[in-house]
């Protein structure tokens, strides 16, 4: 039988990746990757605002099985603080097949 997956985005400030993954993995997530990444738009906001915004990025890409989805997400969230404007962003989209995934490991 085949399971359903889905993949999770991510977008975090520089330095706080590492976090979303330990996150992540005590949430049932096996692995993931972790990309640097640099936000667009910022200058506009920040002279607004008044506010130095952080432009550096980091992006945790996770595919989880979809039972998983939400522990992991709602981890993520709480370790790095994601429910803070401006902290990052979160989400998710469903994959539809995916080929070279590291099989589970049997139960012992």
């Amino acid at each position: 039988m085949k399971k359903e997956m889905e993949l999770i985005i991510a977008i975090v400030n520089s330095g706080y990746a590492d976090d979303a993954m330990k996150a992540a993995r005590s949430a049932g997530a096996r692995g993931g990757t972790i990309l640097n990444a640099r936000g667009a738009g910022v200058e506009a906001q920040d002279r607004f605002y008044g506010v130095t915004i952080q432009s550096e990025k980091e992006m945790v890409l996770l595919v989880v099985e979809k039972e998983h989805k939400a522990a992991i997400m709602k981890a993520v969230c709480e370790k790095t603080g994601l429910k803070q404007e401006g902290r990052g962003i979160i989400f998710s989209l469903p994959v539809e097949d995916a080929v070279g995934m590291a099989p589970e490991k049997p139960a012992p």
